[in-house]
């Protein structure tokens, strides 16, 4: 377990608090508190911890509704949550486990059976996030919503163009773009579905289909430009070009500066000029305005 792993214990019991920190901190944790859910909702405000550990019963906001909270919030969903119960039902149980939360140890709590769950849990966020960490770096637009169609994640290439799509959307919420309805994703995941469908929104029309997933309860969908992708793929059957020197060159025949296509595509203004240096030298060329004309020919030969 990492040294610098940081864990927020939700717990409204001082002895039960001041024993988890105690044993985390002798652990090598960083260790957060709150004493209630809403004063776990506020430290989440202002931190983005590892992992949480959530008393199942508390006054107030309970642990389940702070764990769907923590859930519905594409910036906090990652999080995985453990309760700590003292109920024995298996129903108050299920009803922990269908919030989000990936585990839960009972009341009184043994040490090592709680330590090795939390290495579990913290060894598959670290593997989830750096698989999503991967999705956005090969510039991939996708994202995951629940059953209920509530945005769970998505990589940066999606968020640029679920703003372009909608104006007034915000990252960081569960809410998808206007237009896109929560029962079209679900129906994408269906049996007997083709998997994809196409929507015009803001004049831009978007192909969305159904991606594999390795998380139960997760709809995976891949999100594609439909006019944008036909010209980039005439620009690769013409010219020697990565798929990504051809997303720059064509937003760049647009018009479009280094910085306004590193938003657009989700990298950096950086790696754009550096695309762009691969471009003019495949093309023969030395300026982006002959590299547009170029473009220009090809998309409407």
């Amino acid at each position: 377990m990492s040294s610098r792993d940081c864990i927020l214990v939700v717990d409204d019991n001082p002895e039960s608090l001041r024993f988890l920190v105690d044993t985390l901190e002798a652990e090598g944790m960083d260790v957060l508190i709150a004493r209630s859910g809403e004063a776990m909702l506020e430290a989440l405000a202002h931190a983005s911890p590892d992992l949480v550990l959530m008393d199942a019963v508390m006054p107030g906001m309970s642990g389940l509704d702070a764990t769907r909270a923590i859930k519905r919030n594409a910036r906090t969903a990652h999080i995985p949550v453990i309760f700590m119960t003292g109920l024995t039902d298996p129903e108050h149980v299920v009803a922990a486990l269908e919030t989000g939360g990936v585990d839960y140890v009972r009341k009184p709590v043994v040490v090592d059976e709680l330590l090795a769950r939390m290495r579990v849990h913290l060894a598959n966020a670290r593997a989830s996030y750096r698989s999503r960490l991967a999705l956005g770096r090969a510039g991939r637009s996708l994202a995951a919503v629940d059953r209920e169609g509530a945005l769970i994640w998505c990589t940066p290439q999606a968020e640029s163009l679920f703003v372009r799509i909608d104006p007034a959307w915000e990252a960081g919420g569960s809410a998808l773009p206007a237009g896109i309805a929560p029962a079209q994703l679900r129906a994408l995941a269906e049996p007997g579905h083709s998997g994809s469908i196409t929507l015009s929104l803001a004049g831009t029309e978007i192909e969305l289909a159904l991606a594999p997933s390795d998380q139960p309860g997760e709809i995976l969908f891949r999100i594609t430009e439909v006019g944008e992708a036909s010209k980039v793929d005439v620009l690769l059957r013409q010219t020697g070009l990565t798929r990504r020197e051809a997303e720059v060159l064509l937003w760049v025949s647009y018009g479009k500066t280094n910085r306004t296509v590193s938003e657009i595509l989700g990298i950096s203004p950086r790696t754009v000029n550096k695309h762009l240096e691969q471009v003019f030298k495949k093309l023969g060329v030395e300026t982006r305005a002959a590299a547009t004309a170029i473009a220009v020919r090809m998309i409407s030969e």
